[in-house]
């Protein structure tokens, strides 16, 4: 297919999962899409935006990839010269764990023009829908995000810096490394801190798991929870429950 339109790249995220979430900007810009490569936790309603796209899942489910990330690049490359307008709509927001800067790296390399549109965070916007604030005044005064799986396939040494601190610890792909990033906390004697493991967050599959750093394996055994989930840990947690005594309180009047 060949067109007259200049080869572009616009890398959009898509939000932590519920549709509704996805930026008014990034839904302008899907209508206008000739091709769109999508991910595995991109929520496909959002195809619906660009119906005379080509839509293509280039996504990864249980360790199984559709294509590899140089297979990506090469694709984004060949479909915007012969296309025109690809959208690359990745998960939450492509700049936070999403390999997002190589892709615009690598399309703008082969002089492709390009443009990024932000998404909402998994990291910030799962907890707060299951109304965990990440900071509270006088408890928490910032927060880590941290990827549970580097490169290498291995734990990022941050979290053990992580629990050292006072801060909430949101933890990305980590459910793997669970075991290990329990040990951690033991380490640092916060055996009885509050996590909240958290998963498909804002989605109609969303589970949730609360524990201590003590117990949250028995919970995640318990209620069979896996990825994707996100880990939160620290006395925020709290809050959950606080908040939601107080919704019960006013709802019952």
């Amino acid at each position: 297919m060949q067109t007259n339109n200049q080869p572009k790249l616009t890398l959009i995220g898509a939000g932590p999962g519920d549709p509704d979430l996805l930026t008014v900007k990034g839904m302008k810009t899907l209508q206008t899409a000739d091709v769109v490569l999508y991910d595995a936790l991109v929520n496909p309603k959002l195809l619906e935006y660009a119906p005379q796209a080509e839509c293509i899942f280039v996504g990864k489910r249980k360790g199984c990839y559709a294509y590899q990330q140089d297979q990506i690049n090469e694709l984004i490359v060949s479909r915007a010269k012969s296309h025109g307008h690809v959208v690359r709509l990745k998960g939450g927001d492509p700049f936070v764990f999403g390999r997002g800067s190589e892709e615009l790296e690598f399309a703008l390399s082969k002089g492709i023009v390009t443009e990024f549109i932000p998404g909402i965070s998994s990291a910030l916007a799962v907890p707060a829908s299951q109304n965990i604030p990440l900071t509270q005044r006088g408890i928490s005064e910032s927060f880590w995000v941290i990827t549970g799986t580097t490169k290498e396939h291995k734990l990022s040494k941050d979290v053990a810096m992580a629990a050292k601190s006072n801060a909430t610890v949101i933890i990305l792909m980590g459910m793997s490394k669970l075991g290990e990033i329990v040990s951690l906390f033991k380490n640092q004697q916060k055996d009885q801190m509050p996590v909240a493991i958290i998963q498909n967050g804002t989605t109609t599959y969303e589970q949730i798991g609360i524990g201590t750093v003590a117990t949250i394996e028995n919970v995640v055994s318990e209620k069979g929870l896996s990825n994707p989930a996100i880990i939160v840990i620290g006395e925020v947690v709290r809050e959950r429950e606080i908040l939601l005594k107080v919704k019960q309180k006013v709802e019952a009047v």
